[in-house]
């Protein structure tokens, strides 16, 4: 997983960022950016895609990352920004956002997204699954996403937040249709199921 880093390197980066988003596709909540500049001579075993991590192990790799990482930077874009500017033009803010906070990270390899910015950016497809920093971003994203929705289901606990998350399950919908929609639903998204 370190394939881009050594590439980064051997061009002359020494403080590489990585990095992600989660909450794209659900009904609700926000769009959470996370980016990460890892240190490469002290990598923490078992590190990979969020996905592919119970969400135990994610919140254990979580910890070891924060207290790890040279720099993490996070940006929180709302619901109501995602359904003003949509989905991919949030997550690029989030992104500048988060970019425009670092200090130390001379280059940004990005998952998928392309982007402009203050800094050389690298857009890797599946490089959550393919790039420590990027995959280390990953788990600092979700993890901050899925605790925001766990603090919003006892807000709106109609809705079922603590189990699906926001996203359009078969349980979130008919719920949705039941109660309505709540402050963190976005329009944009749920107009098909209502």
């Amino acid at each position: 997983m370190l394939e881009y880093e050594r590439q980064m390197q051997q061009q002359g980066y020494t403080a590489i960022a990585g990095m992600d988003e989660a909450g794209r596709g659900p009904l609700a909540g926000p769009v959470v950016v996370a980016c990460v500049v890892m240190p490469l001579d002290n990598i923490i075993e078992g590190i990979d895609d969020s996905k592919k991590l119970s969400a135990k192990k994610r919140q254990l790799l979580y910890d070891k990352i924060v207290n790890v990482a040279c720099e993490v930077t996070v940006s929180v874009v709302s619901p109501q920004t995602i359904d003003e500017i949509n989905i991919l033009n949030a997550t690029k803010r989030g992104m500048q956002d988060c970019i425009a906070r670092l200090n130390v990270a001379d280059c940004v390899l990005i998952d998928a997204v392309k982007l402009e910015a203050k800094l050389p950016c690298m857009s890797i497809i599946h490089g959550d699954a393919l790039s420590y920093n990027i995959a280390a971003a990953s788990i600092v994203a979700k993890v901050t996403r899925d605790n925001m929705m766990l603090e919003y289901a006892k807000q709106y606990p109609q809705y079922g937040f603590e189990k699906h998350k926001g996203y359009g399950t078969a349980l979130h919908i008919e719920r949705l249709r039941q109660f309505g929609k709540c402050d963190i639903h976005r329009d944009s998204f749920i107009k098909k199921f209502i």
